[in-house]
C-alpha cells in the first residue's frame, strides 16, 4: 500500500510540516488528479498532486496590551472569554485592537518571534464567550479536525424576540444572501447548517432566553436560523432584531432590554473538545457578561 497523502506531500515539500499539510488538505487545497482528498488517502503512484498555497496572513500585526479574560492556558492552547465588540483577527478596516494583537502581547517574544497562533474558529465581533486558540501547528491540526468532524460541543445562549417553541432543530441549506452579500440565508446555498435549541427562560410572549447547540459552524448561523424562524436575536442590526425593537413603544421591556445589552444578544456559553495532547475531554464555560445580565434583569422586572 502506498504512502498517505499528507506524508507524501510533506516529503515533496520538506519546508512544510506535516501538520501544515494536514491543514491544507482539510481546507481542500490539496488535490489528487484534480480532486480534493483526505490526509489518510493512500497513493498508488503516478498521481498528479496539486497544492494551492493560500496567501500569507496579514503582515505588520503588532502586539498590543489589551485586556483578555483567560479561562484556560497551557503550552498547546488558550481558551478565552472574548468580550463583545472585539474582533478576533486583524483585517481590512480593523488592523489592530483584536484578539490576535492582545495574544501576541500576552505571549511576548515567543509568539512575536515565530510562535504559532492558530485560529481554530472565530466569533462575530459582537458575540461574546468561549474562543479557543492553538499555540502550535500540531494543536491547530488536531483541533481543526475535531471542529470539521463535528465532535466539538458548541453551546450558546441567545435572547430572542417572541415565544420560541420549547425545543427544535433546523437543518437547512446555507449560503450568502442573493441580494446582500454581507448577509447569509438558510433558504438557499450549497452548504448545510444544523442548529438545535432548548428554551431556558420565557418572558411571556415577548422574549425567550434559549440554549442553542450548533453542529456546523457557518457564519452568522444562529442569528440567521432564529431570524428566519421568526425570532431574531435582540439588538441584531443585520437580521431584524433592531428593526423589530424600533417598532416597540419606548417603555416596552423588550426595547429596554435591547438597549441594555447594546449589541446582538448572543453569547458562546460552553465549549467542549478533546485536548490535542492528552485526548482528555475538556469543558469550558464563559459566564454571562454584564450586558446580557442587565437585559435579563429588565425583562424579569417587566
Amino acid at each position: 500500500m502506498g504512502l498517505r497523502l499528507d506524508v507524501a506531500v510533506s516529503r515533496l515539500a520538506p519546508s512544510f510540516s506535516r501538520a501544515r499539510v494536514q491543514r491544507l488538505v482539510a481546507a481542500g487545497l490539496v488535490r489528487v488528479d484534480g480532486r480534493a482528498a483526505r490526509s489518510a488517502s493512500r497513493l498508488r503512484g503516478g498521481e498528479r498532486i496539486e497544492v494551492e498555497i493560500p496567501p500569507p496572513e496579514p503582515s505588520g500585526i503588532v502586539p498590543q496590551d489589551l485586556p483578555l479574560k483567560v479561562l484556560h492556558e497551557d503550552r498547546d492552547l488558550i481558551v478565552l472569554d472574548k468580550r463583545a465588540g472585539m474582533v478576533v483577527h486583524p483585517a481590512r478596516g480593523t488592523p489592530h485592537s483584536t484578539v490576535v494583537n492582545a495574544l501576541l502581547h500576552r505571549l511576548g517574544g515567543d509568539a512575536a518571534s515565530g510562535g504559532r497562533l492558530g485560529l481554530v474558529h472565530r466569533l462575530d465581533k459582537e458575540t461574546s464567550g468561549c474562543l479557543v486558540v492553538a499555540r502550535s501547528d500540531e494543536a491547530l491540526a488536531a483541533l481543526q479536525a475535531q471542529f470539521q468532524g463535528r465532535t466539538v460541543e458548541k453551546l450558546y445562549l441567545a435572547l430572542v424576540h417572541g415565544r420560541l417553541p420549547d425545543e427544535g432543530r433546523l437543518e437547512t441549506p446555507y449560503g450568502r444572501h442573493p441580494r446582500d452579500r454581507k448577509r447569509f440565508t438558510g433558504r438557499a446555498g450549497s452548504r448545510k447548517a444544523v442548529t438545535e435549541w432548548r428554551v431556558v427562560e420565557r418572558f411571556g410572549d415577548r422574549a425567550t432566553l434559549t440554549e442553542v447547540r450548533i453542529h456546523t459552524g457557518r457564519t452568522h448561523q444562529i442569528r440567521v436560523h432564529l431570524a428566519e424562524l421568526g425570532h431574531p436575536v435582540l439588538a441584531d442590526a443585520s437580521y431584524g432584531g433592531s428593526r423589530r425593537e424600533a417598532r416597540l413603544p419606548p417603555g416596552d421591556p423588550v426595547r429596554r432590554a435591547a438597549e441594555a445589552v447594546g449589541r446582538q444578544a448572543l453569547h458562546a456559553w460552553r465549549l467542549a473538545f478533546r485536548h490535542p495532547r492528552t485526548n482528555r475531554l475538556r469543558r469550558f464555560e464563559a459566564p454571562l457578561p454584564e450586558d446580557l445580565r442587565a437585559a435579563l434583569d429588565v425583562l424579569r422586572k417587566g
